[in-house]
């Protein structure tokens, strides 16, 4: 027996350095437990406790893995607000914290209600009951509580700290006595003369007791046998009633923590002190969260001055006592504020994949896992339907709610509503019990009060100022609402019963067939086949089931394409709007009502195996059969829907779909029927680069766009690298206005090389890649042979970027139309390039306007690209150089204004002017020249669209400074 301390102390050890090597944010307590503990004993059963709850309490849930592992329980922890309350007080607190109220309770710390000297003098300990809404913190106070007593800095007049479950004592079947109780999960503690019962040692243990609403107690003495003695077994229910009534260890003190509900379960007699945790009342404790999450996982430069900047945002937003403002006094919805702000700016393609439903599933699992909805005080056995799920129970009252809300386009309820959809149809005594229950502890979790009239609620206000009600965060009734459809909880009352009859005939039709196939053995009658008959109706059940999956099906395709939504900004836009507010000018509104962009993309992502999961295990089942019959006439509405021409911002919602849907096969077969991806002035982030590449990525190798457009979608070289993978599926990639610099280059100087890249069309217009970035990207056509048309307009490669794109012309012999307008190129470049395009076999257009040559170049380049004589091999390279070909006008002086109009905001105006000056200059010269008067009047056309532009741009400029 000698051997077995030893054992431990050694696995402890190689324990404690894999933990520290795994997690260094929790060094912090290591290095501060040892240093109040140097000198104690390490095979002292405290001490080993102590580490052991260290270890387990240290752990992060699975939920917190999607920031980065970045995050330490010390340094993500804020304090929530904590109110000691009188009994007398306790029915006026019962509210949610969502409701700011003004209270004289002081403020206090859990050390604090330890403090009082005087029951201890009397050799009684304390029964403290610490109580609060869904989502307070409470279970977050318990655990830091834990911590700093296992790190010495708190409790530290208690020798030993005893943390309960009250979820795993509620599941024990068998009778135990506190001691085997302690030892079932501290073996370690199993004999500690603290829990003997001997003497006054038990003064110095504190109980804790998390989440005592999942317990049945009952404190009736006929009900609940009085007990001194911790080695007699009893209930769990029992032991821990008579710990409360101070039977059982006196001495001990006890803290529970427990929901309002459940408030009143414990008589007032047997509590010393109640405490509410009221969660983040004030927006500095909120700002202090938002800090600790966002700034943390910021360890390069630049993401910490996003990050910087999204917390100015935010704590903005919160200080206009916004609806945000309102939803953060819950610690829980601060979660799901940073943990959507990281998935929308800080995604990283090397990170595991994220979305946004399995976001909000998460939140749900954390808040609400494996919880069941009883039946509250006065059931001792409880029923199979007073222990429901608590989760579906929400989905058939508040996600009805949600439903009808997003069918009828309205974000806000009355008290009548309310009172209609989630407690009208109850009738018995125990759904009152449960509606109760459900109301005072979960209802106003997901609700809250209106706190602005709102821009989408015109009209919704009665006369007499009735109160409103909204959901916490606008896109919980989003996908909540999408929740309900796809569990199937929104079918008509035929449906439900043809069900109910379905399952009735079925079983029924089986007993009368068993009963035919004997007689029929005996007595040869066909008349007892018409008995099969009832086995038609499972049948066509399931046919009438089908139809249902294909309306929901139906119904994703027809609201993600809503005509009055499609030129709303893109779904990512408005979550991100919904947390950071707007900052400047309003966003253009084209639906009269609330956009519901979000809810079929809700119910896409609610079919992913990984959310099905999780929402298995809040007992809610979404079955498979389902998702294939949902995605199988998903496809069919999808592909009908793409055939017609689709905005941007629309084909950009259809993109996170399939990216939340994370299903290949469904996405491959939608792609099949897009020819072309334009996503022209979408404002793209890292996320939305990663959605394009992930879903492009599900094509096969040779599925290809006929055209990638990303103009004017405010990319960087960090977004190029994610969007590799989508860049191998495009033919033409257009990646005007975008500000790409030479770094870029590199980039796709590589992606030119890749034998898997197929690209024919590059434009790079308008981006500064000046002529080190353009030797870099020449570099590449050696050895391409795919590239067809390559577009360098404005991108300040100047004379010796053109004279070594002349250099490399003669090694890429597939190369047609060449573009590098408004480069500042001068004569002899521009004479050097055009000689090598006529000598390159299949060039045939060169753009040179806009840049600084003189008459007599231009004349140059107009005799160069023609050939000497009709019988020359010489082939005849069209030079853009002007509006004018010598004396006559050019044929493609159109496409060359029109360049000019849609770019011109972005140039250097006084220099598009001098231009327009120098073309109005040409065409008067030519137009002299001509005796014929139709090509006089030609020349008066263009000369008029040319004037056109230049009043354009006259009237466009600001005034000087």
């Amino acid at each position: 027996m000698s051997s077995l301390p030893r054992q431990l102390t050694a696995v402890w050890r190689w324990k404690r350095k894999l933990e520290v090597s795994l997690h260094p944010a929790t060094c912090f307590h290591c290095r501060t437990f040892c240093s109040t503990a140097s000198e104690a004993d390490p095979l002292d059963p405290i001490e080993i406790h102590r580490r052991k709850l260290l270890l387990w309490f240290s752990h992060l849930p699975p939920e917190e893995k999607q920031f980065g592992g970045y995050f330490s329980p010390e340094t993500m922890h804020v304090d929530p607000l904590i109110l000691e309350t009188k009994p007398e007080e306790r029915a006026g607190l019962l509210s949610s914290p969502l409701q700011s109220q003004a209270s004289s309770s002081p403020c206090v710390t859990v050390e604090q209600l330890f403090d009082a000297a005087d029951a201890r003098s009397e050799g009684r300990g304390l029964n403290v009951l610490l109580y609060g809404a869904v989502g307070t913190g409470k279970s977050t106070v318990v655990r830091k509580l834990v911590l700093d007593w296992c790190a010495g800095t708190t409790l530290t007049h208690f020798k030993l700290l005893v943390p309960f479950s009250c979820e795993d004592l509620g599941q024990l079947t068998k009778v135990a006595s506190l001691r085997d109780l302690v030892s079932r999960k501290y073996l370690h503690l199993r004999k500690h003369p603290l829990l003997s019962g001997e003497g006054d040692g038990a003064k110095d243990v504190l109980f804790l007791f998390n989440g005592m609403e999942r317990m049945k107690l009952d404190f009736r003495i006929g009900s609940t046998e009085l007990c001194s003695d911790p080695n007699e077994p009893l209930p769990a229910g029992v032991v821990v009633v008579n710990l409360l009534r101070k039977y059982l260890l006196p001495e001990a003190s006890v803290l529970v923590t427990t929901r309002l509900s459940a408030l009143d379960r414990i008589p007032q007699k047997y509590v010393s002190s109640y405490a509410q945790i009221c969660g983040f009342r004030d927006p500095d404790r909120q700002r202090a969260y938002f800090t600790s999450r966002l700034l943390q996982q910021s360890r390069e430069t630049a993401q910490k001055y996003e990050a910087q900047a999204l917390v100015e945002l935010l704590y903005l937003n919160l200080q206009r006592e916004s609806q945000l403002a309102a939803a953060c006094f819950l610690p829980s919805y601060c979660w799901l504020t940073c943990a959507t702000l990281h998935f929308l700016h800080f995604t990283d393609a090397k990170a595991p994949i994220r979305t946004l439903t399995g976001i909000y599933t998460s939140f749900l699992r954390l808040n609400f896992g494996g919880e069941v909805l009883g039946t509250g005080v006065g059931t001792s056995v409880p029923t199979q339907d007073s222990h429901s799920s608590l989760m579906l129970y929400v989905v058939r009252t508040v996600g009805k709610l949600a439903f009808d809300g997003v069918t009828n386009k309205r974000t806000s309820f009355s008290e009548k509503e309310l009172e209609q959809w989630i407690g009208g149809k109850t009738k018995t005594d125990e759904e009152l019990r449960q509606l109760a229950t459900f109301r005072t502890d979960v209802l106003d979790f997901f609700l809250a009060p209106c706190v602005e009239s709102g821009k989408y609620l015109p009209g919704e206000f009665s006369e007499n100022n009735e109160k409103k009600y909204v959901f916490a965060v606008p896109a919980m009734q989003e996908y909540l609402a999408a929740l309900y459809v796809v569990l199937g909880e929104n079918k008509s009352v035929l449906e439900k019963l043809t069900k109910q009859v379905s399952v009735a005939i079925g079983q029924a039709g089986e007993d009368v067939s068993a009963i035919v196939n004997i007689l029929s053995k005996f007595i040869p009658i066909r008349v007892f086949a018409v008995f099969n008959l009832l086995k038609l109706f499972p049948a066509l059940y399931e046919k009438i089931s089908s139809r249902t999956k294909g309306s929901i099906a139906r119904t994703m395709a027809t609201e993600l394409f809503r005509t009055e939504d499609s030129y709303n900004e893109d779904v990512l836009d408005q979550v991100e709007q919904s947390l950071l507010g707007v900052h400047g000018p309003q966003p253009k509104q084209h639906s009269e009502g609330k956009p519901f962009e979000l809810y079929p993309i809700f119910m896409g992502g609610l079919l992913h195996y990984g959310n099905r999961v999780l929402l298995q295990q809040l007992g809610c089942s979404i079955k498979s059969t389902t998702v294939a019959q949902i995605t199988h006439a998903l496809r069919k509405h999808l592909v009908r829907e793409l055939n017609k021409p689709q905005p941007p911002e629309e084909l950009m919602d259809l993109l996170v779909l399939l990216y939340e849907f994370q299903n290949p096969r469904l996405t491959a077969e939608v792609l099949a029927s897009i020819r072309a991806i334009r996503l022209p002035n979408i404002r793209m982030t890292p996320l939305k680069c990663f959605v394009l590449s992930s879903v492009l990525s599900c094509a096969p190798a040779s599925y290809h766009v006929e055209e990638l457009d990303l103009s004017s979608c405010l990319l960087t070289h960090d977004m190029l690298q994610m969007l590799w993978p989508a860049f191998r599926h495009a033919q033409a990639l257009n990646l005007q206005f975008n500000s790409l610099g030479p770094d870029s280059c590199i980039l796709l100087r590589d992606l030119l090389l890749d034998p898997k890249s197929a690209i024919k069309s590059l434009q790079l217009c308008d981006n500064p890649l000046l002529e080190s970035g353009a030797c870099t990207l020449l570099e590449a056509l050696p050895q391409n042979q795919s590239l067809r048309h390559l577009s360098l307009m404005h991108t300040g490669m100047g004379d010796k970027g053109a004279l070594r794109l002349a250099e490399r012309l003669q090694q890429h012999t597939g190369l047609q139309e060449l573009n590098v307008a408004y480069n500042n190129i001068g004569d002899n470049a521009a004479l050097v390039l055009v000689d090598a395009c006529r000598e390159h076999p299949s060039i045939h257009t060169v753009h040179l306007y806009l840049n600084p040559l003189s008459d007599v170049g231009k004349q140059s380049l107009y005799v160069r690209g023609v050939p000497k004589s009709h019988s020359s091999s010489e082939r005849r390279v069209k030079v853009l150089a002007s509006v004018t070909e010598g004396s006559d006008i050019c044929e493609d002086w159109h496409p060359i204004l029109r360049v000019i109009r849609d770019n011109a905001s972005s140039w250097n105006r006084q220099r598009v002017q001098q231009q327009l000056q120098v073309f109005l200059r040409d065409l008067e010269w030519g137009r002299q020249q001509q005796q014929s008067l139709l090509k006089r009047l030609h020349f008066r056309r263009v000369e008029k669209g040319v004037r056109q532009t230049l009043r354009k741009l006259e009237k466009d400029t600001p005034p000087p400074a």
